[in-house]
């Protein structure tokens, strides 16, 4: 889901140079109106995709797995992100490790784990992208209104 409002990341920049508690509420704010998509997400994931995956295993020194169920709902989150070089203001994320790889394995390049889990397109995922997008309506018109309101509170306050 994309809904582009320009000048959106510049003001929810300059919240915190203007105040960094309105910073702070604008977070809140969108991580309240996502909060039916979040929901979503977290009463998606009902079972462990692969039994293996329920064990412990590292790649490169980096624990990958376990996959539990109760670890993927509680990696569910909203991130406000408004670093040069990102593309997405306000997205919906997994940071949860196994829970991650579950939802892109095979994106990218062909593997094992990706054919076992089935096929994903590049830039879909398997869980989170499909329920969000069908929450997309509940939403995106919120969160428009809110990047308004901000943008307008901004040039309120800027000199």
């Amino acid at each position: 889901m994309t809904t582009k409002v320009v000048g959106g990341k510049e003001a929810i920049l300059a919240l915190r140079r203007i105040d960094p508690e309105l910073r702070k509420q604008f977070t809140r704010d969108a991580k309240e109106i996502a909060k039916p998509a979040t929901d979503a997400v977290k009463t998606a994931y009902q079972t462990v995709p692969l039994s293996g995956m329920e064990r412990n295993w590292s790649q490169k020194g980096r624990k990958i797995f376990p996959f539990t169920i109760a670890g993927a709902r509680r990696g569910v989150g909203v991130k406000v992100d408004t670093r040069r070089n990102s593309e997405n203001v306000i997205l919906i994320e997994q940071k949860n490790v196994g829970a991650a790889v579950f939802e892109t394995a095979g994106r990218k390049n062909d593997s094992d784990l990706a054919k076992n889990l089935g096929t994903v397109r590049p830039g879909r995922t398997r869980v989170i992208g499909p329920v969000v997008y069908s929450r997309r309506n509940d939403i995106a018109q919120e969160m428009q209104r809110l990047i308004t309101r901000t943008i307008r509170l901004v040039e309120r306050k800027l000199p």
